[in-house]
């Protein structure tokens, strides 16, 4: 499996899984991978089609991971995060496509936040799609689009799996949990921003994986799953959850971002059904899991930074020598 963006958050993720079971990994990505030492890696960049076909020999299924997922960067540079989110799907697209046939399926990561815009108290995978606010969300659109013209036109095996809001272990910075945790060990107030009443189901990162793996079945082929968390958390109450593990912070209110998603009842009814999937990880535990990680990860940075402060001081006191 050729898995881009396999040196991120989810992509890491997904790599375990794949390697549980015992299937062959090489990661494209333009950050090397850190977390195994058991698998190829290509480093590139998807607006190069070149560099991806190259990465596609031997390749029998291709996960497309790699996007600028931090609404937060995509706002602030819209122009690069729509060359990485939509024109790099179409080349990982077009390196499949000239690949003949080689490379069996394309499962493409997309999100939940194309229901962003959509009415109505449930939706699924059926729900009509409406024009988003957000560009990270229209860049999701447009590339879902993509995947579903070149499996119509090309006969390209494709998968669309729209994931939840993900946390845990090597979550990036940028997303609400880490922000919490971070600002909570520090002793700073957690932000929230609007009233907090935005909701998320979140899904546990390893639950998250596990669904791209059973993604690889027959009959997930040229098919669209959600796989959300079954859990309603609201962003007030992960600040309160953090509030009551880690001390009394303070918690404060700010205007809420432009093109927020302020949550949806997403079904995962398909991906039971069809696939197996469900989470399993009840939010208090994965919170309680990703902060046991942040913190030994600190740990490991200050036993570093210990070592290297050895390693520079002179064997001879400069003063004695003197």
């Amino acid at each position: 499996a050729l898995v881009t963006g396999g040196s991120g958050f989810i992509g890491s993720h997904v790599v375990d899984k794949l390697r549980a079971r015992g299937i062959e990994v090489r990661i494209f990505d333009m950050v090397m991978p850190t977390f195994r030492s058991d698998v190829e890696f290509y480093h590139g960049s998807l607006l190069d089609l070149e560099a991806v076909r190259l990465a596609l020999s031997g390749i029998d299924v291709v996960y497309h991971l790699a996007a600028v997922a931090d609404v937060k960067d995509v706002y602030n540079d819209p122009y690069y995060a729509e060359s990485i989110n939509v024109r790099g799907t179409v080349n990982v697209l077009e390196a499949v496509r000239r690949a003949n046939g080689a490379v069996s399926r394309l499962i493409y990561g997309s999100t939940t936040w194309v229901y962003s815009e959509v009415t109505g108290p449930v939706v699924d995978e059926d729900t009509p799609l409406k024009a988003p606010t957000h560009l990270y969300t229209a860049t999701k659109i447009a590339s879902e689009y993509y995947c579903q013209s070149y499996m119509r036109m090309y006969g390209l095996p494709v998968t669309i799996l729209r994931y939840g809001i993900p946390y845990g272990p090597r979550a990036r910075d940028g997303a609400v949990v880490p922000i919490f945790v971070k600002r909570a060990l520090k002793g700073e107030p957690l932000t929230v921003a609007g009233d907090g009443s935005q909701f998320r189901k979140f899904v546990y990162v390893e639950d998250l994986a596990e669904g791209n793996v059973l993604a690889l079945k027959p009959i997930a082929v040229n098919k669209v799953y959600n796989l959300d968390g079954d859990e309603t958390v609201t962003i007030r109450q992960i600040a309160e959850a953090i509030q009551e593990l880690l001390g009394n912070v303070r918690i404060e209110f700010i205007p809420s971002r432009p093109g927020d998603f302020s949550g949806k009842e997403v079904s995962s009814e398909l991906a039971k059904g069809e696939l197996g999937w469900e989470p399993k990880v009840r939010f208090e535990e994965g919170l309680r899991r990703y902060i046991a990680w942040y913190r030994e990860q600190l740990a490991k940075a200050d036993a570093e930074w210990a070592e290297l402060d050895d390693a520079l001081k002179p064997d001879v006191d400069v003063d004695q020598q003197v």
